[in-house]
């Protein structure tokens, strides 16, 4: 099957949407289907070679308490019905499928099936459902959506919400193989201490505010302890080492931007991973890459989170935006090393389940079943026809 993976965001940027799109076509393409990622890209994508097809110029744009690197341009229909004309697709796979401009374009032109997966949940997106005439085109847009999948129950709402039809649930994937338990620590940090660990840009929204407030008063109660902070961000990182500075906390060390192939070195050297988001997350995926390597969770109590991970079984789940509840939750596994290695088992076991092995497969699955259909149906959720034609 000849494939297109489509991202509206900057392939050469780190994000949980472009990591999906990343694993999905290596293990689409290690069962043997012709796959090709489709996205934006601020530099050179080299690791996937003439897989990849660069389209449009990405702007980063605030949205959602996040910036997303998207392409603004409306000059993209000759090179999108280009690429279109000379790859014939079988299937078209966009993310974020109603994110202009690059994945509307997209649809627009398409002449063969579309899948949409739906990443987001809550928030306020960068295409405003509020629009009379922006929900029109959206509903335009979707109606061109064969087959529409959802990361997590939260996300499918979340959807389902503003543009009412049918969604299959697929999860958010882990490698096993790149998060195992066997990769080995950080030297550095292997002296002794508990090892808290974040990961995430330093955005409002991933909580880090809060975590240093808990982190603080945990290491009244446990001294020899350290709090690394992994992720890319500048202007909000400079503020919270201010505050730091001011309140006087000690062993917090600020690693910046990790790369991928490092990244499970600091799921293992942590004894405890710690996701104080506030919203917005619809799946969590970082909880899922440490519960792989075997580390016990302590986490917001939001949507997307409690869809991975069962409190009080795999980890612990906190109100969001209370610390002091957040740093009961970080006390009571930094005293007790028999229950993190509890959970943190459980959370390795429950892992297994969502290999991108397993999820590759139910995406393929799911495509087979949408070019199984007659080429125009009718959706009755939303009472029109949907079309599409090879």
């Amino acid at each position: 099957m000849k494939i297109a993976l489509v991202s509206p965001y900057d392939f050469a940027y780190p994000g949980g949407v472009t990591n999906h799109i990343s694993c999905l076509e290596h293990y689409l393409s290690l069962m043997g289907h012709e796959v090709k990622v489709i996205a934006p890209a601020s530099k050179a994508v080299s690791s996937f070679g003439d897989r990849f097809i660069p389209i449009g110029k990405p702007r980063p744009i605030p949205a959602g308490g996040s910036i997303c690197r998207v392409t603004i341009s409306i000059r993209l229909s000759s090179s999108i019905k280009a690429v279109l004309d000379a790859e014939k697709f079988d299937i078209i796979h966009l993310h974020e499928p109603l994110m202009p401009m690059l994945c509307t374009t997209v649809l627009r032109l398409s002449q063969t099936a579309n899948v949409g997966t739906f990443h987001a949940h809550d928030g306020k997106p960068s295409y405003n459902f509020g629009k009379p005439i922006s929900t029109i085109f959206l509903r335009r847009w979707f109606l061109k959506l064969n087959g529409r999948i959802a990361v997590s129950k939260p996300a499918m709402e979340f959807a389902n919400r503003h543009l009412p039809g049918y969604y299959t649930v697929i999860p958010n994937g882990v490698d096993l193989e790149h998060f195992s338990p066997d990769v080995l620590p950080i030297d550095e940090f292997c002296d002794g201490k508990v090892n808290i660990l974040f990961v995430g840009r330093l955005e409002k929204r991933k909580g880090l505010n809060y975590l240093l407030e808990a982190y603080q008063q945990a290491k009244r109660e446990v001294p020899d302890s350290r709090l690394i902070v992994v992720g890319p961000g500048t202007r909000l990182r400079n503020k919270y080492e201010k505050h730091i500075m001011r309140k006087g906390i000690k062993d917090v060390v600020f690693v910046g931007h990790v790369g991928y192939d490092e990244l499970p070195r600091y799921y293992k050297t942590a004894d405890i991973f710690c996701a104080p988001a506030t919203s917005g997350e619809s799946f969590g995926i970082v909880l899922l890459e440490a519960m792989a390597i075997g580390k016990p969770i302590v986490a917001s109590n939001i949507a997307g989170y409690a869809t991975v991970v069962n409190h009080g079984v795999e980890g612990l789940l906190v109100p969001p935006r209370d610390k002091r509840s957040l740093a009961q939750a970080l006390i009571s596994l930094m005293t007790d090393e028999l229950l993190r290695h509890q959970m943190g088992a459980k959370g390795r076991a429950k892992a297994l389940d969502y290999s991108w092995q397993q999820i590759a497969q139910r995406v393929y699955n799911y495509y087979v079943k949408v070019l199984s259909q007659p080429a125009t149906q009718v959706d009755p959720e939303m009472g029109s026809l949907a079309a599409w034609s090879n």
